[in-house]
């Protein structure tokens, strides 16, 4: 298949995202025919656009900022609303119920939204979850996880939609993008843990832990800005078929297009099998970096202020994992280096469970992180090779909203079984999902052949 029509697909999912050289003669390729108002829209990207990917790597790294914040603040938001495990389910089902609202609303909205639009909204639902949440009870806390969730769906699944489909080395700047994830991941612990036992300013011990919301505001600001500039060109257009007035009938067929290949694309077995995996790992990763301090102090008898430091261990193996894992896994078959990778994550869980240490805890944590790192990037790569090119925007924001799903409901479930059966739950679980992780993951067809 030719780049010209690759990037014409793109344009497909993005009424306005750069399209190709020449992309405007292959009317074939497009349900939808351009037209002469379209030309001032339409941009030739043959360079890298490089503060595009910066500004997409740092939705990201806004993303695992907020991620790796919540797991050491547990204790604290436990202690400071008087609740137990099971209200703390709340927040993590409140997550989940925003990804499932993106996977419900997200294939509409692309169909008639450009990508700077897509990207800005859901830029500006972070930062008005975060202005909710350093005051308030308890429901408007919890309230709030819903528009974060939702937009870091919208940004992050179209974000990593245009990476993957640049035309240089795109495995590669997927990899850039999710290390900034895990970056985010790794500072948000560090973060939350410093602010948290600090003195507190207004002599309010119990409510030390909100003041980490302010400094999440400062930075989901820079996420708006950073969007605002690097997709101006997209954000602040109508679409061309909105400026068409004639353009009823094409409006319908680009409706009906997306319809039949949504339905094409829910008959796929290797689309649920991907899914099912990044559901199971992601809930696996999710679970492990959001309950261990609660599961260190209170099962092992670790120091609060000492264990909140340990997510970031977990955190900053994943870091490592995708920069460092990224070439070799390329290189040695992405399909069975996942698959040992699953392996060597249910024997570390293992050491995680049956040895009572502290110290040996958190290391095994720490390379679960390593060898869990390269999950993400790695799959949506194999994902990228599974599906035709103009299913691949569909099919990965599909599979990117699933997997963010399965990072919010295993949490939720753990903290509800861990009411009554104590946080001790959270080693049989985690290892079930990783267990049931590699499963899927095996059973994903192998990558064929192309020449495209």
């Amino acid at each position: 298949m030719s780049t010209t029509q690759a990037t014409v697909t793109e344009a497909q999912s993005y009424p306005m995202t750069e399209l190709g050289p020449h992309a405007s003669k292959d009317a074939e390729a497009s349900p939808v025919e351009e037209t002469p108002a379209d030309a001032d829209v339409v941009q030739s990207e043959a360079a890298t656009p490089m503060l595009k990917l910066v500004v997409a790597g740092y939705s990201f790294f806004c993303a695992g900022v907020n991620d790796g914040t919540l797991g050491p603040l547990i204790p604290y938001i436990i202690s400071s609303f008087g609740i137990g495990t099971g209200e703390i389910a709340i927040i993590y089902g409140t997550t989940f119920l925003g990804w499932l609202l993106a996977a419900v609303t997200n294939p509409f909205l692309a169909a008639y939204l450009t990508l700077g639009q897509l990207l800005g909204a859901g830029s500006v639902l972070q930062l008005a979850a975060h202005l909710l949440r350093p005051r308030g009870p308890l429901p408007l806390f919890c309230a709030a996880f819903l528009p974060q969730s939702l937009g870091m769906a919208y940004q992050d699944a179209h974000s990593n939609a245009f990476v993957g489909g640049l035309r240089n080395v795109p495995h590669r700047w997927l990899g850039f993008i999710h290390a900034c994830y895990a970056l985010g991941c790794f500072v948000g612990p560090l973060l939350a843990t410093a602010v948290a036992t600090s003195a507190p300013g207004d002599g309010d011990g119990e409510d030390a832990w909100r003041r980490v919301y302010f400094v999440l505001i400062g930075i989901c600001v820079l996420n708006v800005a950073g969007v605002a500039v690097a997709f101006r060109d997209s954000l602040w257009r109508r679409p061309h078929h909105h400026r068409n007035n004639n353009d009823g009938g094409g409006q319908r067929k680009r409706g009906r297009a997306a319809m039949r290949g949504t339905a094409r694309l829910l008959r796929s077995k290797t689309l649920w099998l991907l899914s099912l995996f990044y559901f199971l790992t992601l809930g696996a990763n999710f679970t492990a970096g959001g309950w261990v301090v609660e599961f260190l102090t209170a099962v092992r008898g670790g120091d609060l202020a000492a264990a909140g430091y340990v997510p970031t261990g977990f955190y900053g193996g994943m870091l490592a994992g995708r920069l460092l894992l990224a070439e070799p896994t390329f290189r040695w078959g992405e399909q069975r280096m996942l698959l040992l990778y699953s392996v060597l994550c249910v024997a570390l869980q293992l050491v995680f469970w049956l040895q009572p240490d502290v110290v040996g805890s958190a290391v095994a944590l720490s390379f679960i992180g390593f060898f869990s790192g390269p999950f993400f990037a790695t799959g949506m790569s194999v994902a990228s090779k599974l599906f035709p090119r103009e299913d691949q925007p569909a099919a990965l924001g599909f599979i990117f909203v699933l997997a963010q799903a399965g990072g919010a409901i295993f949490p939720s479930v753990t903290g509800l079984i861990a009411t009554s059966a104590g946080v001790a739950v959270l080693q049989p679980i985690v290892l079930g999902l990783y267990v049931a992780g590699g499963i899927s993951w095996w059973l994903v067809p192998k990558v064929p052949q192309r020449s495209d």
